[in-house]
This record gives C-alpha cells, sequence and structure tokens, in this order.
C-alpha cells in the first residue's frame, strides 16, 4: 500500500510537473516575447503524447479566454448601448456643426484669398530674400576664384606665364578648395594642368627662339665684346703711357711743362673718343634679351622640372657649340672669315657667362669650363689647318691680331687662355715664313731691277738722300767733288731698307704677345738671321747662278756684298734701339750676315773665275792653226789678241775689287790659258808640227807672257803672274829644240810629234820638280840646255842623234 501510495503520489507529481510545463509553454506563447522555436520544442521533445495533451491545454486555455471575453463583454454593453445613443443623439448637431464650420470655412477662405495671396508674395519675397543671401554668400566665395582665373588668363594672354604660374598655385591651394562642390571649379580644376602644358609649350617655344636668335646674333655679340675688351686695352695702355709721363715729369718738371700739357691734352682726347665709342657701342647684355631664359627657367623650376631645363639647356648649347666651332671651308681667304669666325665663338661664351652670373645652377663654371675646353682645342686645330694655308704676310698678322684680341677678350670673362699664345708662338714661325717668301721676290725684284752700276751722286742733296737710306762712310770719297760715284750700286740701299721693312713686320708679330723685351728682341734677331743666311743667301746665289749674269755684274755683286756686310752691324744697332736691349746682354743673339756675304762673295769669285775660263775657252775654240805652215805670219794670231784685249779691259773693272781677289782671278785666267795652249800642243790628234806653226804658237806664247809682265792687276810681286806660262814656255823651248833636230836628220822627222810630247811631259815634270829651288827660279827664263834633257832627248831619238846633241835645244 504505501508503496503504491508512493506511485500514485509521484505519479501525481509528474503530472502536476508536465501540467506546469504546458502551462509555462502556453504563458511564453502568449507573451510573444520570446522564439515559440525553443518552446515548442520543449513541449514536442518531451513524451510522445505530448502534443496531444498540450493541444488539449491549448484548447482549455482558449475556451477560458473566451470566458473571460465574454464575461467583459457582458459588464461593458450597456455602457456601449449608452453610449451608441449619446452618438445618435450628437449626430444631428454635428451636422448642424459641420454646415456651420463649412460656412464658416467658405466664408474665412474668400476673406482671406488676399491675405493668403500676401502671405504667399511674402513667403516668396522671403525665399528670393535668402536665396540672393545665399546667392550673394556664394558669389562672395566664388568672385576671387573667377578674378583670378580672370587674372590667369589675362597673363597668359600678355604671356606673362611666371606669374600665371603663381596664379594657378594660388587658385590650387588657396581659392578652389573653398568652391569645390560648383561644376566650374571642377572644368577649372581639370583646365589647370592643361594651362601648365601650355605654359612649358610656350615657354620652350620661346626658349628656342632664343637659342635660335643668339646663334643667328653671336657674331654680332662677338663683334662687340672684342671692341670693347680692345677699347679697354687701348685705354689701359694710354693711361700707362700717362703714368709714365707723370714719373718723367716728377724727374724733368721744370723743362717740359709745354710737353706735359701737350700730352695731357692729347690724353684727354683719347679719353673722350673712348667715351664716344663706349656710348655709340652696345654691351653684349643690351643687344640680346635674356628673358626667354629666366622665365622658362622659373616655370620649370616652379613646376619642379628644373633639372629636365637645365639637361636640356646644356645640350642645345653643346649642339650650338659645335656648329660654332665648325669654320668655313674659304675661311683662310680673307680676315673677314677669321673675324666671323672669332666673333662668333666670343658671343657664344659671352652669353655663357652671362647665364653663368644671372642664374643659379642652369650652368656652373664646371660646366663652362670643360665646354671651353673642348672649344680652345678645336678651336687650335682649326687655326693650326687654316694658319697654314695663308700665303700672305699681311693676312697671317691681321689673324694674329685678331687671335690676341680675342684671347684677351675671353681672359676678361675669366677663360684661361695660355694655349692661345703658345699657338701663336707657332703661327709666328709661319708668319716669319710668309715673310721669307715675300721678301724674297722683293730680293728677286730688286736684283732684276738693278743696273749693276756704281750709284751717280750729281750733288750733295742726292748724296744725302742716299746716305740716309745706306749707312755707308767713305772719307776718300767724300773728298772727292760731285758729280761723283758710289761703290755699290742702287740694290744695295734698297736691300738694306727691305732688311729694316723686315724687322719692322717682325716687330709687329711680336707686340701683344706678353713676352719680355728680351725675348722679343731674340725674336727678331733670329727672323732677320734667317732672312740673310736662307733668304737673301738664296736670293744671292741664285742670282750669281744666272746665266745672263756677266763678270762686270758679278764683280759689282762683289762689292754690294762687301758693302752690305759691313752694314751688318748696323742692323744690330737698330735692332737694338727698337726693342731697348743693349748688344752687350750675355743672352742677346747675333746676326749671321757676315758669313752669309762671305758665302755670296766666294760664291761670286768662283762664278767669275769660272766665266772668265769659259771666256777664255770660247776664244781659244775660234783659233785656227796651221800645223803645217813653212813660215810663221810675223805677229801674233788675231785671237789671241782680242782675248788680251778682252783680258785686259776686263781686269780694269776689278780696280774696286779686293786686291786678293782681283789677283786670284787675273792668275787664274793666265794658268787656264797657258793649260788651254799647251793642250792645243798636246792635241793627240796632231801628227805634225812645222816649225813655221812653232813660230806661230811663239808669237802668241810671247804676246802672254808680255800681258803677264804689264801687270794687268796691281798686287803681284815681281814675276809671280808669268809663272803661269813657264810650263808652256819650257814646252814650246823643248819642242823647237827637238823640232831642229829632225830637221837636220829627215829620216827622224817621222818621230818628231811623238818625240816633241813625250819630251813635253818630261820637261813639264822636270820644271815642275825643281820649281821650288831657288837656283830654279833664278834660271827659269833661260834655255832648258841641262844634261837631264839632253839625256832624254837621245834616249828617245837613239843612237842617230848621239852627234847631233851638241844642237842647243832651245833657239832664244
Amino acid at each position: 500500500m504505501a508503496r503504491k501510495s508512493k506511485s500514485n503520489m509521484s505519479e501525481q507529481y509528474l503530472e502536476e510537473n508536465k501540467d506546469q510545463i504546458y502551462e509555462n509553454a502556453l504563458a511564453e506563447i502568449q507573451s510573444f516575447e520570446l522564439p515559440l522555436g525553443t518552446t515548442l520544442r520543449s513541449v514536442y521533445d518531451d513524451q510522445p503524447n505530448a502534443h496531444q495533451r498540450f493541444m488539449e491545454k491549448l484548447d482549455a486555455c482558449i475556451r477560458n479566454h473566451d470566458r473571460e471575453i465574454e464575461k467583459m463583454c457582458n459588464f461593458h454593453h450597456q455602457g456601449f448601448v449608452d453610449a451608441i445613443t449619446e452618438l445618435l443623439k450628437v449626430r444631428a448637431d454635428a451636422e448642424k456643426l459641420k454646415v456651420q464650420v463649412t460656412d464658416t470655412n467658405r466664408r474665412l477662405q474668400d476673406a482671406g484669398k488676399e491675405v493668403i495671396a500676401q502671405t504667399e508674395e511674402i513667403i516668396r519675397c522671403r525665399v528670393q530674400q535668402r536665396n540672393i543671401t545665399t546667392v550673394v554668400e556664394k558669389l562672395q566665395l566664388c568672385l576671387p576664384v573667377l578674378e583670378m582665373y580672370s587674372k590667369l588668363k589675362e597673363q597668359m594672354n600678355v604671356k606673362r606665364y611666371y606669374s600665371a604660374l603663381k596664379t594657378m598655385e594660388q587658385l590650387e591651394n588657396l581659392y578652389l578648395p573653398r568652391v569645390s562642390q560648383y561644376r566650374f571649379c571642377q572644368i577649372m580644376i581639370e583646365n589647370l594642368p592643361k594651362l601648365r602644358e601650355e605654359i612649358k609649350e610656350i615657354s620652350m617655344s620661346d626658349l628656342k627662339d632664343f637659342l635660335e636668335s643668339i646663334r643667328k646674333h653671336s657674331d654680332r655679340i662677338g663683334e662687340t665684346a672684342m671692341k670693347q675688351a680692345q677699347q679697354q686695352k687701348t685705354f689701359s695702355t694710354t693711361l700707362q703711357k700717362q703714368n709714365n709721363i707723370n714719373y718723367g715729369r716728377n724727374m724733368h718738371l721744370g723743362r717740359s711743362r709745354i710737353l706735359e700739357s701737350k700730352n695731357e691734352i692729347t690724353l684727354k682726347r683719347t679719353f673722350e673718343e673712348d667715351d664716344e665709342h663706349e656710348e655709340e657701342v652696345l654691351t653684349a647684355q643690351d643687344l640680346v634679351d635674356f628673358s626667354p631664359v629666366y622665365r622658362c627657367l622659373h616655370i620649370y623650376s616652379v613646376l619642379g622640372d628644373g633639372e629636365i631645363f637645365e639637361n636640356y639647356y646644356r645640350k642645345q648649347r653643346r649642339k650650338q657649340a659645335r656648329l660654332v666651332l665648325q669654320p668655313q671651308s674659304s675661311m683662310h681667304e680673307t680676315v673677314e672669315g677669321y673675324r666671323r669666325y672669332f666673333s662668333q665663338i666670343v658671343g657664344f661664351f659671352v652669353v655663357e657667362d652671362h647665364i653663368l652670373h644671372v642664374t643659379q645652377g642652369l650652368v656652373t663654371r664646371t660646366y663652362t669650363d670643360e665646354l671651353w675646353n673642348m672649344a680652345l682645342s678645336k678651336i687650335i686645330a682649326v687655326l693650326r689647318t687654316h694658319s697654314s694655308y695663308c700665303s700672305d704676310p699681311d693676312l697671317v698678322l691681321e689673324l694674329k691680331n685678331l687671335i690676341v684680341v680675342f684671347a684677351d677678350t675671353l681672359q676678361g670673362y675669366g677663360f684661361p687662355v695660355n694655349r692661345l699664345f703658345d699657338l701663336l708662338f707657332e703661327i709666328r714661325d709661319q708668319y716669319n715664313e710668309t715673310l721669307l717668301k715675300k721678301w724674297s721676290g722683293l730680293f728677286r725684284d730688286i736684283f732684276e731691277a738693278d743696273n749693276y752700276s756704281p750709284i751717280p751722286v750729281a750733288n750733295e742733296e742726292e748724296y744725302k738722300i742716299v746716305i740716309s737710306k745706306f749707312p755707308f762712310q767713305d772719307p776718300e770719297l767724300d773728298k772727292q767733288s760731285f758729280p761723283k760715284k758710289l761703290p755699290m750700286s742702287q740694290s744695295v740701299p734698297q736691300i738694306y731698307i727691305q732688311v729694316k721693312e723686315f724687322i719692322y713686320a717682325s716687330l709687329k708679330f711680336s707686340e701683344s704677345l706678353h713676352r719680355s723685351s728680351t725675348e722679343i728682341d731674340d725674336m727678331l734677331r733670329k727672323s732677320t738671321n734667317l732672312l740673310l743666311t736662307r733668304t737673301l743667301s738664296s736670293c744671292l746665289q741664285n742670282l750669281i747662278k744666272k746665266p745672263h749674269i756677266g763678270l762686270t755684274e758679278l764683280v759689282q755683286i762683289i762689292i754690294n756684298t762687301t758693302h752690305l756686310e759691313q752694314a751688318c752691324k748696323y742692323l744690330e744697332d737698330f735692332i737694338s734701339n727698337i726693342t731697348n736691349i743693349s748688344q752687350v746682354t750675355v743672352h742677346t743673339a747675333r746676326l749671321y750676315g757676315l758669313s752669309t756675304f762671305k758665302d755670296a762673295r766666294h760664291a761670286a769669285e768662283g762664278e767669275i773665275y769660272t766665266k772668265l775660263n769659259q771666256k777664255i775657252d770660247e776664244f781659244i775654240q775660234i783659233a785656227d792653226y796651221d800645223w803645217t805652215m813653212s813660215e810663221s805670219d810675223g805677229r801674233a794670231s788675231g785671237y789671241l789678241m782680242d782675248l788680251i784685249n778682252f783680258l785686259r779691259s776686263t781686269f780694269q773693272v776689278f780696280t774696286h775689287l779686293p786686291g786678293k781677289v782681283a789677283q786670284t782671278a787675273c792668275m787664274s785666267a793666265c794658268q787656264h790659258l797657258s793649260t788651254s795652249l799647251m793642250q792645243m800642243l798636246l792635241d793627240s790628234e796632231l801628227k805634225q808640227i812645222s816649225m813655221g806653226a812653232i813660230q806661230q804658237f811663239n808669237l802668241d806664247v810671247i804676246q802672254c807672257e808680255l800681258f803677264a809682265s804689264s801687270e794687268p792687276v796691281p798686287g803681284f810681286q815681281g814675276d809671280t803672274l808669268q809663272l803661269a806660262f813657264i810650263d808652256l814656255r819650257q814646252l814650246l823651248r823643248t819642242s823647237r829644240g827637238a823640232c831642229y833636230i829632225c830637221n837636220m836628220k829627215p829620216s827622224l822627222g817621222v818621230r818628231c810629234n811623238g818625240i816633241c810630247a813625250s819630251l813635253s811631259f818630261q820637261c813639264n815634270a822636270a820644271c815642275s820638280a825643281k820649281e821650288k829651288s831657288s837656283d830654279f827660279r833664278q834660271q827659269q827664263n833661260r834655255s832648258c840646255t841641262s844634261l837631264d834633257f839632253r839625256s832624254q832627248i837621245f834616249t828617245l831619238l837613239g843612237k842617230e842623234a848621239t852627234p847631233l846633241l851638241t844642237v842647243p835645244l832651245s833657239i832664244n
């Protein structure tokens, strides 16, 4: 029982517990706050019949609610009925009220139409006022933007691009952000990059035009800069001279006041002229508008492309530098070609120097130095090539002056020009070569125009004119009365003047080379030495070798060279005077004119000897001996007399020659005549000689001996000149003796020619061997009757001639 009761109690508890679960589930469903899924799952997951039980609980709950609703409705039904009844009563009053309200509303609407209209007008005005206020406020924000944009457009139109970029920057950073919501602002924002690109293109176009302009006008810029440099140099030179004058004034104040005042007036005039030139000549900056460069540089710097612009500018200028450094092929023909070439280069670097100093970073000193070194190498190569084509010394001198001005100009702008002055020393050698060629032509013209006769002077005035041109001094000639003749010909003073002109021409090139007076003096002396030892010497040698130059001309040439040699010391004094360098200086070079004129004299002397011998040969060639004549003509041959007369007249011309030259020429002529006559006797084609031919030949030899003894040229000692014919006389005596023997014994006649020839050689050898002995000199005019010759004759003729050896071998 207890168990049953316990089980019943537990079942009852479970039932109660289940009912409580269902009730909780229904409460949750009614609350509509918690999700139903969990609640329903707890109902269905509990037991298999839980659904049935839950539905039963749900139906019971619904019935309870229905009973409660019914109770409530029953409780309030009478009140509801009463309320309906009251509403029905009010319905009629409501209809009346509605009609009254409608009528009142109609009358109110009719009465308020005007008010409504006025109100609407007021509202509309208020809206407009508000809109206007808003518009004004917005316009106040937009107007600065529009004004700035209008300003931007105006700056673009007047090409103020840098200001336009600044305006763009203000628009972007300050004004446009305030009104960025408007469409026109967006359009502006979109246009600003385009405007920047347009400004870049326009500024670059202006820069290209500027580069093209300075390329075309660089020669004018350079010409202006070179003029200014030259004026500055002239001013400095004049100022230096004035300083020297002031120094001299302090030294000689009491004696030179008038001279100083004149110098001051001259200096003042010079300064005034320089001022006038400076006013007339524009500066390089006045000739070029550099604003495109500044503008483009600022624009690219603002846009952040400064490095791009710098690279572009330097690249273009390098290209232009190469074009400027490229010379014209005909530049060497005229000085204008060189002037234009230098002006373009100077203009180029003047522009670069200006850009260097007025901009920051566009051009650097390193860049300009590199560009100048490249240009300098090209310039030197061009000048070396083109100057080598110059054959006119005046053109080379003008080129030198241009190079000096060119170097001074660029040196004033800070560019190193030492290599240019080194180049000038190379051009100086070429200038000297062109001078030598020119003076070679002048010397040839002088020699061709010379009459090779002494200069006649009719009076003292003419004499002074000649003396003023050539330093001639002769006390003996000064004592003579007019008219008289100077020993030299017209070419001597002309040559002397031309040598001085050459020195002046060389000095012109040495000026402005920044060299000391000692170096200039040394250069002048070396150039003059080249003129004397090479050019003048060559002209003299060629003149001496010319076929039309005769003996008279050669004699005058020797006299001329003697006087020119004596004038060399005056040339040295002349060089010392113009360079202010004393000749006692250790390093002073000397002129080599002495050796030049000595060599020329030796050549002329040799040519005199040669021409005399040639003339003698011409006379000998017309000799026509009849070697078989029975008797002589009784007088000397006509050709020989003509030859002797020619020699006599020729040697009379030698009176102005140095004594040794005339004596040597006379001795050489006599020896050559003797040798030629001897060769006639010893000719291998001569088979036999008659006694009459020997006698005729002896008459000719006698005339030669008489000519030698007449002393045609003074200064010979004793019978020295007659020694030239001693061999011929000995041969002739020996030959006559041999022929005498042959005539006594005709059977030996066939051997006469060979015997005489052999004897002549034997006799000549014997005479030559004994010529140095004093005994032989004492017996030189006697017969060759020694036993030596007798033994030779015996040997040659054989035993048949032995009885005849007592016959003398000479016939006086």
